[in-house]
C-alpha cells in the first residue's frame, strides 16, 4: 500500500473574509480560467496559481490511480493558517476549512485522511477546535506551522496546548511557514529552497533544546520536508551542545542525537543518497513517504525514485510507503483496504 503523508487541499471558493471580519490580509481564490486559479492576498498582491487537483477531489483521485496512490493525508495550505488574524476569527476560519476537510475524508473514506487546523495564536482556543477535530470530526490530527507568529515552539505558553495534544493521542504535522530570513531570501526563490529547510530546523531543535519532547514524552510529532535541515546538521548541533552547554542547554535536556527517533520526518528528499542517509540516521520506521502535493516543489512522481532503490528491501519498502504513517497517524492500515 501506498499512503502520502504530506498533501494539500483548499475549498474550491469562500466568502471575502476581508467582508466579514472587517480587515484585510486573507488569501482569495480567482478562478481565472477554468481549472485554474489565482491565490490573491485580498489586498490585490498575487502569491500563487494553482489547478483543480488544489481542490477537486476527483482531480486529486485521478492524480492517485495515475501514480499508484492508494491514500493521501490531506491538510490546508499553510498560507492559510492565518495566525496573524484575530483569534476568535482564525477560530471561525479554521472551522470552516476543517468541516470541509471533514467532508471531502466522509465522500472518500478509503483514499483520503486529514489532518485539521487551529487558531493556535490562542491556545485556550486551538485545544477547543483540537477537541472537535479528533472527537468530533474522526480526525487523527492536526497540522500547525513552524512557528506562531514568530514565537518558537517551545514557548512555555503552548504547553496546555501539547498536554491536550499528548491526552488525545493527536499526531502533530508540523509545516514551514512565515520562513526565519524572509527579508534576504526573497530573490531566486530561496524563501522556499533555503528558508524552508533552515525553518523546519529551527522549530525542531527550539522543541529539543526547550524541553518539549522530555515534558510530553508521548507526543506523536512530524516534521515535513525530511526533517528540513536538521538530518545534515544533527552533528553540529550535537557538538555545539557540549562545547557550549552554558548557552544551549539551558533547560538540563538530553544531547539532541538522543532525540532523533522521538518524532517522525516524511521522505521528501528529492534525493537518493540523501535518503539512504535519513533511513541510517533515524530509522525506516520514523520517516514516510510523502510529496507536498499539489506543488511543484513536491515529489510529483510520487515516490518514484524510493521505488527505483534497488538496495532497499521490500519489508524498508513497505515501512517508508505504509507502516510509517499509519504509526504517526495511530492509524491501522487496515482501515484503508477494501472491504469483501
Amino acid at each position: 500500500m501506498k499512503i502520502d503523508c504530506h498533501a494539500h487541499i483548499l475549498p474550491k471558493s469562500w466568502p471575502s473574509l476581508k467582508e466579514k471580519f472587517g480587515y484585510g490580509g486573507f488569501i482569495t481564490l480567482d478562478h481565472h480560467t477554468a481549472g485554474s486559479a489565482r491565490m490573491m492576498r485580498d489586498d490585490g498582491v498575487f502569491f500563487r496559481e494553482i489547478d483543480e487537483n488544489c481542490w477537486n477531489p476527483e482531480a486529486i483521485l485521478r492524480d492517485m490511480d495515475a501514480h499508484g496512490v492508494d491514500v493521501m493525508v490531506l491538510c490546508t495550505v499553510p498560507v492559510l493558517f492565518s495566525y496573524w488574524a484575530q483569534p476568535e476569527h482564525t477560530l471561525e476560519w479554521s472551522q470552516f476549512l476543517n468541516d470541509h476537510l471533514a467532508g471531502v475524508v466522509s465522500a472518500y473514506p478509503k483514499r483520503f485522511v486529514g489532518l485539521g487546523t487551529l487558531p493556535m495564536q490562542d491556545v485556550t482556543l486551538a485545544c477547543e477546535e483540537l477537541r472537535r477535530v479528533v472527537l468530533e470530526l474522526g480526525m487523527p490530527g492536526v497540522e500547525i506551522g513552524s512557528n506562531i507568529n514568530g514565537m518558537n515552539l517551545d514557548d512555555a505558553s503552548l504547553d496546555p496546548f501539547w498536554r491536550e495534544a499528548e491526552r488525545l493521542g493527536a499526531a502533530i504535522f508540523v509545516h514551514p511557514w512565515e520562513m526565519m530570513g524572509a527579508d534576504r531570501t526573497s530573490r531566486y526563490f530561496q524563501q522556499w529552497l533555503v528558508g524552508m529547510p533552515a525553518e523546519t530546523t529551527l522549530a525542531a531543535t527550539s522543541m529539543m533544546f526547550g524541553g518539549v519532547f522530555d515534558r510530553f514524552p508521548k507526543l506523536r510529532v512530524m516534521f515535513s520536508h525530511a526533517g528540513g535541515s536538521l538530518p545534515f546538521t544533527i552533528g553540529r548541533i550535537s557538538h555545539g551542545y557540549h562545547a557550549r552547554p552554558d548557552l544551549c542547554n539551558v533547560n538540563n535536556v538530553q544531547d539532541p542525537r538522543s532525540y532523533v527517533g522521538k518524532f517522525w520526518v516524511d521522505g521528501i528528499t528529492h534525493d537518493a543518497d540523501a535518503l539512504r542517509f535519513l533511513i541510517k540516521l533515524m530509522g525506516a520506521e520514523k520517516i514516510a513517504y510523502g510529496t507536498d502535493y499539489p506543488f511543484p516543489l513536491g515529489d510529483l512522481e510520487h515516490g518514484r525514485f524510493i521505488e527505483d532503490m534497488t538496495d532497499l528491501d521490500a519489508a524498508t519498502k513497505e515501512r517508508l510507503f505504509s507502516t510509517s504513517v499509519c504509526e504517526f497517524l495511530g492509524i491501522d492500515v487496515r482501515k484503508f483496504q477494501p472491504t469483501a
